[in-house]
């Protein structure tokens, strides 16, 4: 990638307990990993060279917002990102395209057939909502407003978003399939809204009950709290997920 998205709002929210030079280390990894779309190698002192930054400050960087892997250091947020612009990439060629052969057909006075039209709505279609989940088609669609609502229920002492929209969303909408897929934490995951609703109340109370993210964590003198969009960070909902911050 040669561009990526940065939202302020969310960076500062996730960061804002790190100090100058853990910020720039962060900054540089996510520009090298946008660039790359690959891995940043397991070897920090190798990675601690590229970025030009001691190692005691890009190991803890490295280890809170990124994944270790056997083929490197990974952050699900960035390939999440990275796969949406490069299906983006992929459709807007097909329908330029399709476009162009529109073009030639209309200049030889040859009037597009019905099939021809219909497939080129829907290329339509899918460019107006690349970053959606194929696998949403067939599943109930992410109830925002009642999620917003149980997080309220059960950790209203923390921030409460006030805009829900943009790369918020979409995060959510990932972290919605996520969960209802089965695993160790859900063996059954859920397939319904009612079902979907009921694991994401339990989530929060676990959160409010079970784990000192609750309350927060004194950093340079002050107490810092979570707010719902780092809980919904891909890398921070896993830590959450395996236990991380269980009392």
């Amino acid at each position: 990638m040669i561009w990526y998205k940065f939202h302020i709002g969310d960076y500062i929210s996730h960061t804002m307990h790190l100090d100058d030079a853990e910020d720039l280390a962060y900054r540089r990894l996510l520009d090298w990993y946008y660039m790359s779309e690959k891995p940043l190698p397991l070897d920090v002192a190798l990675v601690s060279r590229r970025i030009r930054l001691d190692e005691d400050v890009v190991s803890p960087v490295l280890n809170e917002f990124f994944e270790k892997t056997k083929k490197g250091y990974i952050n699900a947020r960035a390939d999440d990102e990275i796969k949406a612009y490069n299906v983006r990439v992929d459709i807007n060629r097909k329908v330029g395209k399709l476009a162009h052969k529109k073009t030639v057909k209309v200049t030889s006075t040859v009037a597009l057939s019905p099939p021809q039209q219909n497939r080129t709505d829907t290329e339509q279609n899918i460019t107006t909502d690349a970053n959606a989940s194929m696998s949403e088609t067939a599943f109930p669609p992410c109830p925002h407003k009642e999620l917003l609502k149980l997080y309220q229920k059960h950790l209203p002492h923390l921030t409460q978003p006030r805009i829900w929209e943009g790369s918020r969303m979409t995060t959510m909408k990932s972290r919605w399939v996520q969960a209802s897929r089965p695993s160790e934490y859900s063996p059954k995951g859920y397939n319904s809204l009612p079902e979907g609703l009921a694991w994401w109340d339990s989530f929060f109370g676990y959160i409010s009950n079970d784990t000192s993210l609750a309350k927060g964590f004194e950093t340079n003198g002050r107490t810092w709290q979570p707010d719902l969009v780092w809980i919904i960070n891909p890398t921070n909902f896993a830590k959450i997920i395996d236990g991380k911050y269980s009392k």
